[in-house]
Parts: structure tokens; C-alpha cells; sequence
């Protein structure tokens, strides 16, 4: 398996230290350093396989980290923290990601066998190590970035392939909760989207609960076990990243960023953010814009 993973990094060579589109649809790549508040965000649902160096990720009160040959399944959208780290010979990390796409899941699941385990009280994210299979699939698939005329006609089938091998492994059973309406992990979902998109709302978990066909004490337990986060957690992230965004990207102050994002006092907000971030929002915000104009280093 070590020719396929330095063909791999080969092929990935080119990856900038931010998302690097590879003309692949959602197949993405990254390397070297990547800015601490680059890597705080809330994911999309994604498979993303290490090939150089190793990275961390902090979702509520769970860390995991994977090294090369280990990838990471995501398959709801989560706010998380990460940071990366170059190898211990000194290479940059070097990363390869696939986001899920539902329509492709779904129907990759409907030609196949129905499993009979259900995992209602299991996160919906964590690490497994490759297989040779899984990583046969994601050099064919990378080898597309030198023969772009290819990716029409085959980019469909390895990605197939790669959700194919990782439904075959520990994790897939992620992939198959979350396609399936009926599922707890499937409703978590619908919730969490509700909550992304009304984040600066008022958050009334008995009606979230309601539309998500449960009890409230079963979509808390349902929710804290998908997600490690309580529904409001989840709101509060969600709301300090955006504000997070207001100030760095808009040059909101603190307390525009506040009230736009749902926070009634900016008290509240200031104490909030540096419990989350380690900074009160104004340094956090200066510390970031000087990153951004700091030379890009691998």
C-alpha cells in the first residue's frame, strides 16, 4: 500500500494550503500549513483521507486524530475544530477529500443490500484505517487530474467505488443512517439544517423535537449522541463562527456581529466567543486579518 499512498501524494503534489479544487467534482485537496481559524468551521459531510502528516479534530468534548492511511468520515455538518501537523520527517501535511453528495449515496444504497444493525446512539463522525481497495479506488481517481477529457465519463464510477469501500468498513453504517429518512441519525440532520439556517432565531427545542418526529428527551439524546453537542451548543457554535466571519471578512464590530447573529447582549457574546476561541473577539478577529496578510508558508 506504500506505492499507492506516494503515487497518491504525487498526484496531490500540487495542493495549495487552502481547499485546492482538483477539476474532480467534489474531490479537493490541501497542503502545508493551514491558518488556525481556516480549520474552525462547520464541515460538510465528507471523507477526507490523510496522506501526509497528521491532523486533529475537536468536535464538542470528542477529539480524534488520523495519520496517513487513516481517513475521516463526516456525514452530517459539524462544527469543529482542527489542526493540522507536517510530518515527522518535516513534509507538509498533505490531505485528499471527497464530499457526500445524497443523490449519489441514495442511489448507490438502493442497488444494495439492506443492513440489519441500527446505530442510533453512535456519533456521526470518527476514523478507520484505509484499506488497499479504498485506496486502489482514490489513486484511479486522483490519476484523472492528468486526463481531464476522462472525468465525465469516469469520475462517477470511482467515486461510487470510494463510497462503496467505505460503506464495506467500519464506518459506512454512517453513510447508509443518514440516507435513510426513517433513521434517528436522519432526523438529528433535518434538525441540524433547520438550525443552520434559522441560527440567529430564538431556538425552541420542543419544536425542533416535534418536527423531527420525537420526544424532546428522545431528540436530546439523539442529538448529544450524533453530534456530542446539545441542539443550543450546536446553535451557539454555529452563531460564533458566522460572527466570527462578520468581523474578519465584513469588518463588523464586535457588537454588530453580535446582535446579527442572534446574541441580545454582547456581554454575553464577548464571554462566549473567548471561551470557544481563547481570544475576546476583537483580538481573535486582529490576530486572524494579521494572519491573512502574513506570506503563505508550507
Amino acid at each position: 500500500m506504500n506505492d499507492q499512498l506516494n503515487e497518491l501524494r504525487t498526484l496531490a503534489a500540487k495542493a495549495e494550503n487552502r481547499r485546492t479544487e482538483t477539476g474532480i467534482p467534489r474531490v479537493a485537496m490541501v497542503q502545508g500549513k493551514i491558518p488556525a481559524h481556516l480549520l474552525a468551521a462547520v464541515y460538510e459531510p465528507m471523507i477526507n483521507l490523510i496522506l501526509q502528516g497528521s491532523k486533529t479534530m475537536t468536535v464538542g468534548d470528542r477529539t480524534l486524530r488520523y495519520d496517513p492511511a487513516t481517513y475521516f468520515v463526516m456525514s452530517i455538518e459539524l462544527p469543529a475544530v482542527g489542526t493540522v501537523h507536517p510530518a515527522a520527517t518535516g513534509e507538509p501535511y498533505l490531505a485528499v477529500s471527497l464530499t457526500l453528495d445524497p443523490t449519489v449515496l441514495t442511489t448507490l444504497l438502493a442497488e444494495l443490500p439492506k443492513p440489519a444493525g441500527r446505530y442510533d446512539n453512535d456519533p456521526g463522525f470518527s476514523v478507520a484505517a484505509v484499506t488497499p481497495e479504498l485506496m486502489d479506488a482514490w489513486v484511479r481517481m486522483l490519476r484523472l487530474m492528468n486526463d481531464p477529457q476522462a472525468i465525465t465519463a469516469l469520475a462517477p464510477v470511482y467515486e461510487r467505488e470510494i463510497l462503496y469501500r467505505v460503506l464495506q468498513g467500519p464506518h459506512g453504517w454512517m453513510l447508509r443512517e443518514i440516507a435513510a429518512p426513517d433513521t434517528a441519525m436522519a432526523r438529528v440532520n433535518l434538525a441540524i439544517q433547520w438550525i443552520r439556517r434559522d441560527f440567529a432565531e430564538t431556538l425552541r427545542v420542543e419544536a425542533l423535537a416535534q418536527r423531527a418526529a420525537m420526544s424532546v428527551s428522545a431528540f436530546h439524546r439523539h442529538f448529544k449522541a450524533v453530534t456530542t453537542l446539545s441542539p443550543l451548543q450546536y446553535q451557539k457554535r454555529v452563531r460564533l463562527l458566522q460572527a466570527r466571519t462578520l468581523m474578519v471578512a465584513s469588518a463588523k464590530s464586535v457588537t454588530a456581529a453580535a446582535f446579527e447573529v442572534g446574541y441580545e447582549s454582547a456581554t454575553q457574546f464577548s464571554r462566549d466567543y473567548a471561551r470557544v476561541f481563547g481570544l475576546p473577539p476583537s483580538k481573535d478577529a486582529g490576530r486572524i486579518l494579521g494572519e491573512m496578510t502574513a506570506p503563505r508558508t508550507r
